[in-house]
């Protein structure tokens, strides 16, 4: 007889001012997980500083089973997973001391660790990022690089592997990263279908971008600026060219090219690249024209450069992204969670 396999015990670090979605997002898809059998894959436990409850930062109030002074050295060895949340609440932890040994104590035990968001300046507070690629929410990805000069950080990655410590960008991103572990864990079946179940649109690859040229455009103050942005974002076919890109803002090319980078953080050739990517992006999922086709409607003009641009910022091929679209829309006819979970009206 077959012994039934023991779910995987995992630890949620939440603190005050938590970002709630860093900690409730992955905790959902976890918990969504169900082996062969219907029985969980995962047994996960809300831990703190302290135990009770703590403020997150849009105010709803969550409440920790136990405070990390309760949590020993034996027992953190019978933990699969350490995961810690993101949010302003990292600015005060990064600089505890007994929180930053906690994180160090259980990454020697535990089999893997993780962060969300700007969880990963937690981590890297205990050392534990030195000489590996990181990821964080793009917003804090200086002050990582900064602060903690060893790391690689990739300013742009939805999530990064590096051995057992696992880094993500911001809120959620959190999810995109839970769903790779259940494909670690369970397979990519049992994660597509809990993508499904919750409504995820795809399962994002982690080297896909967290930057999108429309809402970069939205975002931007300077109205000339903002308004060649506009073009850009309707109009990728368009010669793109800094000298017509200039003119369409009445500036020099010089002075539009140091306005557009202050305001955007983003040269406008990587701008206009993100912005023809996200196109192409849409048309791929949207239709089923060739390849060469979608290139060319894109702005891209070749499908080899935008090729080149989806293994730069979406670590997959043009195909590739297209297949998984339609992969996380097929139906999956495998018993790995409940059709209707009974818990959901």
């Amino acid at each position: 007889m077959t012994k039934p396999r023991l779910p995987k015990r995992i630890l949620m670090l939440g603190f005050e001012n938590a970002q709630i979605l860093d900690v409730t997002g992955p905790f959902e898809i976890l918990e969504a997980a169900r082996t062969r059998s219907g029985e969980p894959a995962y047994e996960i436990e809300l831990i703190a500083p302290e135990r009770g409850p703590f403020r997150t930062s849009c105010g709803l109030t969550l409440t920790a089973t136990r405070g990390i002074d309760e949590i020993g050295d034996e027992e953190l060895g019978q933990v699969h997973s350490l995961l810690v949340a993101g949010g302003m609440g990292t600015r005060k932890l990064a600089h505890d001391t007994r929180v930053i040994g906690f994180i160090r104590r259980a990454a020697a035990r535990t089999k893997r660790t993780v962060s969300v968001c700007t969880g990963a300046l937690l981590l890297a507070g205990a050392g534990l990022l030195d000489g590996k690629r990181a990821a964080t929410h793009w917003a804090f990805a200086e002050t990582l690089r900064r602060d903690f000069p060893k790391i690689e950080v990739d300013p742009d990655a939805i999530y990064v592997r590096a051995g057992k410590i696992w880094t993500s960008a911001g809120v959620t991103a959190g999810m995109d990263l839970a769903l790779a572990l259940v494909e670690e864990d369970l397979g990519r079946e049992a994660a597509l279908a809990i993508a499904r179940q919750l409504v995820m649109f795809l399962m994002r690859p982690g080297g896909q971008s967290q930057f999108s040229a429309q809402l970069a455009a939205q975002g931007v103050s300077d109205e000339r600026i903002a308004r060649v942005c506009s073009h850009i974002v309707g109009n990728p076919r368009d010669d793109l060219s800094v000298p017509a890109l200039a003119a369409h803002a009445y500036m020099s090319e010089r002075t539009f090219a140091r306005r557009f980078s202050e305001a955007t953080g983003l040269t406008p050739a990587q701008f206009v690249e993100r912005a023809r990517l996200d196109e192409a992006r849409r048309r791929l999922t949207e239709g089923s024209a060739p390849v060469e086709t979608v290139a060319h409607h894109a702005g891209f003009g070749q499908a080899e450069r935008m090729r080149r641009a989806f293994l730069r910022h979406l670590g997959v091929t043009p195909n590739r992204y297209r297949e998984r679209f339609l992969t996380a829309k097929r139906p999956i006819s495998i018993n790995l969670i409940a059709e209707e979970r009974q818990n959901v009206s």
